[in-house]
């Protein structure tokens, strides 16, 4: 029997039925060991040591795995085909090394590019070693972000109170987004003006024309900047004769895309399908682990994190056959197209994205799919067809007209494009970042020199130059692989961070910085300016691709690195809190305190008139206070506008006909449908929480309503019929079926997820079991009876696993596990502790007893607490406060201690 260990139990349940019944397959549920989220993790003083840890959830998984490899004659790893399911593959084997579960068995690893039975069956025959470049890459990538989330982190919680961790990544990223926020903020609008005529031909044919020249001089699109200039050329153009001076008609040829890579699927599902890259990786992996058609679990595109774009040659023949039967041999090429990667690392540069089986066209499959996963296999199918049809052929159309007023000679210019043969386009065309047109896609009537024209209206325009617009999600991921930084694997994970630190928020699609993350960039960039810079970022990643290549040693990369770093850490230990304040109140000035209408300092008080404004930093994060302050204690956010953002009325709700109004409350901001004098007695008004990550000021009437509809019904459950509600809680969005509660992942929308995804995370919720947090209690794992307490159970706790039966608890020493403990030695443990007084079952019963005896006997009688603490004398009041103080400020210490701990538990997750 041979033993295949894949990532995802949907996975190993195909690649089993494809391998049969000498194979066992099983998952390692993704990874299975990790940096403990504590100081000493990675040691730079030792080599860089790096100390990993079973995550809990995994050691059943990897316990299972040793228990099969037992009886298995080979161990084959197949987890994904990149750096991650590379390094997965080697935490599972050094996982069995450690538990001396290997012997003599042979350890292969295959990878495969689709979940198909020709794909595994190919792989199976191509085993492999472990990459131990990939695997150093790993490691140097979770290296570098675990020394800068460490490291890092505290000094911002130290300089920055209330500011969040910083990542090696995701700060560069934040510093995209709020470099752009400055930008807008600091653009200055520039009028200038556009005369456009329309014009016929003899024929009564009309078209457009601009005013592109005047008296020999060129006029650009910036050119005419008052009204007055565009007046004269009014007047000139007015009094004019046309006619033709010439016709320049080119032949272009416009060329397919590429197939699909991770960066632009995600790119372009933003645009055309409005996902979030989070939501689209997770869609397509579902599709890639497979769907069922006709009874048999399908992979229906390639893996989903790639940036190659060639696909394979069996696939391109497909390809050619679809076209022809779908659009005609017309729209086959002569000869096939290849593409060439532009990955820097030819060891990651896998196949593009594309469908397994490209006859498996999208209306035959959407029957078998949720709605997310139709459009996007659909998109990835026609852009893989399009990737390898006939190019379109155009015909770019200039007419340059001539204008006589008088001693005057104007200029006008029309362009126009005609597709001759549509080509790809017949089936595809790539969507935009924004909403402009293409000025040469309209088409121009035919047209000869000399030929006279007459002038039919005349637009004169006014416009304002305006600031680049903010990024997109598509349109920073697109950023991001142009400047070299992250990976495919991590433009998803980099934005979805950036949210929920709220450091960013999405606004009718766009991203726009907050004021916390602005902050933490004003920071980074005055005192680790280096380790911001986009280059610097750039730089890394191609050095953890060298390290791939093995071109380099991975720890004298990190040596590199941490010897400068180190060093700028050092360097700002000093400073104090108000230094770093000072600094960042002159950065962040203009956003701070923008210009006032009146002209006055921007900075003066508005409260007492007499103090300065300036950053503050609170518990809670950075503010704006009076320099006053005790006597004055005015306060506000950075942002000056942001306490204007409630209490404001929306608009009228039409089926009720009562206002609706953003209002401030004790624990924020709500929205409001009507008023208390609307209701019956005893009533209250309808009200809906505003979503975490939106701001009050971006809510609008439209949305205001849907937040107030909620929770609404999805729909029936297909197995019970009871209906499935969505909603939003305390917690955030959610799903409910009956008792089951599952929070929407990053990607849903509360407002319009479907049924099948609705019962997909109910089913998923179903399958964890229930809570096992602050509302839930764990179970644990029963290992039997106990002569005299009952049950005996296995539990993790805070502080490690113990054994519990009766309400006696006992800790497992550290030379036994949860899964190795026997009944008997829970049993030797519990009475050990039980003999120590341990236990919550044997106290309470004892005090009791001793109370009722004491009044029995007649030597005292109960006293209530306040009688008692009344008759004390104060000598002996005084003596329990000196005994207890220790007591109360080694508490105190704990307490303090815990947020600490709980961010640096922070940090180290989110790197």
């Amino acid at each position: 029997m041979n033993l295949v260990i894949v990532e995802s139990p949907a996975k190993a349940k195909t690649i089993n039925k494809y391998l049969g019944s000498s194979y066992e397959v099983l998952a390692s549920f993704g990874h299975v060991r990790d940096l403990p989220a504590k100081n000493g993790s990675v040691d730079p003083d030792a080599d860089f040591q790096m100390i990993w840890e079973v995550d809990p959830k995994a050691a059943s998984r990897l316990n299972d795995i040793a228990k099969a490899l037992k009886g298995a004659d080979k161990l084959i790893l197949a987890t994904d085909p990149d750096r991650e399911g590379e390094a997965i593959s080697w935490h599972v084997l050094e996982v069995m090394k450690q538990k001396r579960a290997l012997k003599d068995q042979q350890v292969e690893r295959v990878v495969f590019n689709a979940i198909t039975k020709q794909s595994v069956t190919d792989a199976m025959k191509h085993p492999r070693q472990i990459d131990g470049a990939l695997v150093d890459a790993y490691m140097a990538r979770r290296a570098l972000d675990y020394l800068v989330g460490f490291t890092l982190s505290p000094v911002l919680w130290r300089k920055l109170p209330g500011a969040r961790s910083a990542g090696r990544v995701q700060s560069v990223a934040l510093r995209l987004v709020c470099d752009r926020e400055t930008e807008i903020e600091k653009f200055v609008p520039r009028e200038y003006w556009s005369l456009i005529a329309t014009m016929a031909t003899p024929r009564g044919e009309t078209f457009e024309a601009r005013l592109v020249g005047a008296d020999g001089k060129k006029i650009q699109r910036l050119d005419i900047g008052t009204g007055a200039e565009a007046e004269d050329f009014k007047k000139a153009i007015e009094a004019a004769n046309f006619r033709v001076a010439t016709v320049e008609a080119k032949p272009a040829r416009r060329n397919p895309y590429a197939p699909f890579t991770t960066s632009t699927l995600q790119q372009e599902a933003s645009r055309k399908l409005g996902f979030a890259p989070a939501h689209t990786m997770r869609v397509a992996q579902r599709l890639y682990e497979g769907v069922d058609i006709g009874g048999e679990t399908v992979g229906l595109i390639t893996y989903m994190r790639t940036d190659g774009v060639q696909i394979d040659s069996s696939a391109i023949t497909q390809a050619r056959k679809v076209i022809a039967e779908d659009f005609g041999n017309a729209y086959v090429p002569d000869a096939p197209r290849q593409y060439t990667a532009k990955a820097k690392n030819a060891q990651e540069a896998h196949e593009a994205i594309r469908p397994t089986d490209l006859s498996r066209r999208p209306s035959d499959v959407s029957r078998n799919l949720d709605s997310d996963q139709a459009r996007l296999y659909e998109l990835i199918w026609i852009r893989t067809v399009a990737s390898q049809m006939e190019s379109a052929e155009l015909e770019r159309t200039t007419v340059d007209i001539e204008a006589k007023a008088g001693s005057r000679v104007l200029e006008l210019r029309a362009t126009g494009q005609v597709v001759k043969f549509d080509g790809f386009l017949a089936a595809y065309q790539e969507g935009r970042d924004d909403d402009s047109e293409d000025e040469d896609s309209r088409r121009l009537p035919a047209m000869s020199e000399n030929e006279a024209l007459k002038r039919e209206a005349l637009a004169v325009t006014q416009h304002f130059t305006e600031p680049p617009p903010r990024f997109s999600e598509a349109s920073l991921v697109k950023r991001m692989e142009e400047l070299g930084i992250g990976r495919p694997s991590t433009y998803a994970s980099i934005l979805q961070v950036l949210k929920d630190r709220g450091y960013v928020r999405l606004e009718k699609k766009r991203l726009h910085g907050e004021d916390k993350g602005r902050v933490v960039v004003a920071f980074l960039e005055s005192f680790f300016t280096r380790y911001v810079e986009y280059d610097f970022t750039a730089g890394l990643e191609e050095d953890l691709d060298r390290i791939s290549n093995n071109e380099v040693s991975w720890k004298q990369v990190l040596s590199d690195f941490w010897r400068d770093f180190i060093g700028a850490v050092d360097e700002i230990k000093d400073l104090r809190v108000a230094q770093v304040l000072d600094v960042l109140d002159e950065m962040l000035g203009p956003h701070i305190y923008p210009a006032r209408e009146d002209g006055g300092d921007p900075r003066q008080c508005p409260s007492c008139g007499t103090g300065k404004l300036n950053l503050k930093a609170g518990k809670f994060g950075a503010f704006v206070g009076c320099s006053n302050y005790p006597e004055c204690r005015y306060t506000r956010p950075l942002a000056s506008d942001s306490a204007g953002d409630a209490d404001r009325v929306l608009g009228t709700d039409p089926d009720s006909g009562l206002e609706v109004a953003v209002k401030s409350g004790r624990f924020g901001p709500y929205i409001q449908l009507g008023e208390a004098k609307d209701y019956a007695e005893g009533e209250k008004p309808k009200r809906a929480g505003i979503p975490k990550g939106t701001s009050p000021s971006d809510v609008d009437l439209e949305m205001a309503l849907k937040l107030l509809a909620l929770p609404r019904e999805v729909g029936k459950h297909p197995e019970t019929g009871q209906p499935i509600k969505a909603g939003i809680g305390r917690f955030g969005p959610y799903v409910q079926h009956e008792k089951t509660y599952a929070s929407l992942e990053a990607g849903d929308d509360v407002h319009t997820i479907g049924l099948n995804r609705a019962v997909t995370l109910i089913a998923e919720k179903v399958a964890k079991g229930p809570s096992k947090g602050r509302f839930g209690s764990d179970p644990g794992k029963a290992l039997g009876d106990h002569p005299s307490l009952g049950a005996v159970a296995v539990k993790k706790g805070r502080y490690g696993a113990y054994v519990t039966a009766g309400g006696v608890n006992a800790t497992i020493p550290n030379d036994k596990t949860e899964d190795t403990i026997t009944l008997p030695e829970a049993i030797a443990l519990l009475d050990e502790r039980a003999a120590k007084g341990g236990g919550k079952a044997k106290k309470a019963p004892a005090k009791k007893a001793a109370a009722k005896k004491a009044s029995a006997d007649g030597e005292a009688k109960p006293v209530k607490k306040a009688a008692a603490k009344k008759a004390k004398p104060k000598a002996e009041g005084a003596a329990a406060s000196k005994a207890r103080a220790p007591v109360a400020a080694k508490t105190a210490a704990k307490k303090a201690a815990k947020p600490k701990d709980a961010a640096k538990s922070s940090a180290a997750k989110n790197g």
